[in-house]
């Protein structure tokens, strides 16, 4: 039983009844007028329950893989701390050409494509390819100090084994490309769901609007469906603006809402800018490449010479050129070498120069600082979503999400489960879905730019838009198959037959 807030204030026990003013009479009489009922907020009740349904289990995959992968610096600085630390970090550095020469003899195959010069405790990272690895490198650590070979792994991009195992866990599910559509799925809703959420609490709670009753649960509330709403409700506002981040950047690098983003980025001009290798005099047929994989063993007659990495180096550090860097290795003798800083922490050090090893001048730079406002924002966010821009204080708020995410998932499901009918005649496993038809009750107006937002939105975002279209086209379905269902007679009892 509940109190309507619309209906007439009653007198107190033993308060006397009077009669009002003159002039308020009518004003007393009239009743107040009926509110028109909306189909947005049942429309967006039964499109919250069926995308938590659906794809609440995505969500859950991700947030526990999620959970694992943020605290990969941690667990690579104990698993690999033979490959990535030196035992004594006193001393001067070796003569970086000298290291790769101790990284040549311990691994004589493959192109030389990067190397990572060590500092402090860290190792020197030296990267070959092998045609066999594709975009993988095979990486010889090297002590800077002694110029001792510490250890060798696979990388991919500098990550370890482990690091890429727990990516590839969170991406794909080791599944490939096929894979990449479980996480896809998960970013396409999760801000959905999370908007969605938010709009239904404060519509519920608009008798009674308070901070309180947005922000903290309901303890007075009996155990039961009430109280496991509240934490489900108030734990997504608190953690709403994390998770909107969360599906935002994960979206980036998406396979088909990634690459629209890519396209759209290219079309403002706010793209990732790199700094040019063309070395003056060479034309664009001799120009060589030096991503990982795409090297032969070749090179080594024909490119760039190892003995120069010193020299590049040091005209990349006079140019202020600080902290962690990466030095590209050219794979012909007429491209440039290349010098980039990889720094993940704020502040976020992505400057880049490319440096002609013959002179041991700078021929071109690229600063973070005058990068588009969008390729910033980009490489922000992939940098606080891999948990790295703020360090351990990053790792701490993604696994905080991530708990959070995964409570709010199993909460979801036990309202399903709590609000299932339990009369001996009526009952079921799991709750009723919201009425359908919701969505009549929506002004043309209103629901005219919705719909062309929501094709927008489906375009931009195929794996949102193919799983909303598949949704609707089942439930019109199943609509219309209830609808041509004779009615059950009645008996005169009351009762079916």
């Amino acid at each position: 039983m509940s109190v309507n807030s619309d209906a007439p204030e009653q007198p107190a026990p033993g308060e006397r009844l009077t009669e009002p003013p003159e002039g308020t009479k009518a004003a007393a009489v009239q009743p107040r007028p009926e509110r028109q009922p909306s189909g947005f907020g049942p429309l967006m009740a039964r499109l919250h329950f069926y995308a938590g349904v659906l794809v609440a289990p995505f969500l859950l995959v991700a947030a526990v893989t999620g959970l694992l992968y943020t605290f990969t610096p941690q667990l690579d600085a104990f698993v690999y701390d033979k490959e990535l630390t030196v035992a004594h970090s006193s001393g001067t550095a070796r003569p970086l050409a000298e290291q790769v020469d101790a990284a040549r003899d311990s691994h004589p195959k493959g192109t030389l494509v990067a190397v990572r010069p060590g500092s402090g405790e860290e190792t020197t990272q030296v990267d070959f390819a092998l045609p066999e690895l594709g975009e993988r490198a095979h990486t010889v650590y090297v002590d800077p100090y002694t110029g001792k070979v510490t250890g060798q792994l696979t990388t991919w991009y500098g990550s370890t084994p482990l690091k890429t195992w727990l990516d590839d866990l969170h991406r794909n599910l080791h599944l490939g490309t096929t894979g990449r559509y479980y996480s896809e799925i998960a970013a396409s809703w999760l801000w959905v769901l999370v908007l969605g959420g938010l709009v239904l609490w404060w519509r519920r709670q608009r008798r009674n609007r308070t901070a309180r009753r947005l922000l903290l649960p309901d303890l007075a509330a009996k155990k039961g469906v009430r109280r496991t709403r509240s934490w489900h409700a108030v734990t997504g506002v608190w953690l709403s603006i994390g998770l909107l981040v969360l599906a935002a950047t994960g979206l980036t690098w998406s396979r088909f809402a990634g690459a629209h983003f890519g396209e759209a980025l290219d079309a403002l001009r706010s793209g990732t800018p790199g700094v040019s290798t063309a070395l003056p005099g060479a034309s664009a047929d001799e120009q060589g490449g030096h991503h990982h994989g795409g090297g032969t063993d070749a090179h080594s007659k024909h490119g760039a010479d190892p003995t120069a990495i010193d020299a590049v180096l040091e005209a990349a550090r006079h140019d202020g050129l600080s902290g962690p860097v990466a030095i590209g290795v050219p794979q012909d003798a007429t491209t440039a070498w290349t010098v980039s800083q990889n720094r993940n922490l704020w502040p976020v050090g992505r400057d880049s120069v490319a440096v002609d090893a013959s002179s041991a001048k700078v021929i071109d730079r690229v600063d973070f600082a005058d990068w588009p406002v969008l390729a910033k924002l980009t490489r922000w966010g992939i940098n606080a979503h891999m948990g790295t821009l703020f360090g351990l204080v990053n790792q701490i708020l993604l696994a905080v999400l991530a708990i959070g995410l995964t409570c709010m998932v199993l909460w979801g499901y036990r309202m399903w489960w709590q609000r299932r009918p339990t009369r001996s005649d009526r009952g079921a496993l799991v709750g009723v879905p919201p009425a359908r038809g919701a969505w009549r009750g929506i002004p043309y107006g209103a629901l005219v730019p919705g719909v062309l937002a929501v094709v927008a939105l489906g375009w931009a975002l195929p794996l949102f838009g193919i799983p909303l279209a598949v949704f609707l086209a089942v439930d019109v379905l199943v609509g219309v198959v209830r609808s041509r269902r004779p009615a059950t007679p009645v008996t005169e009892s009351g009762t079916a037959d």
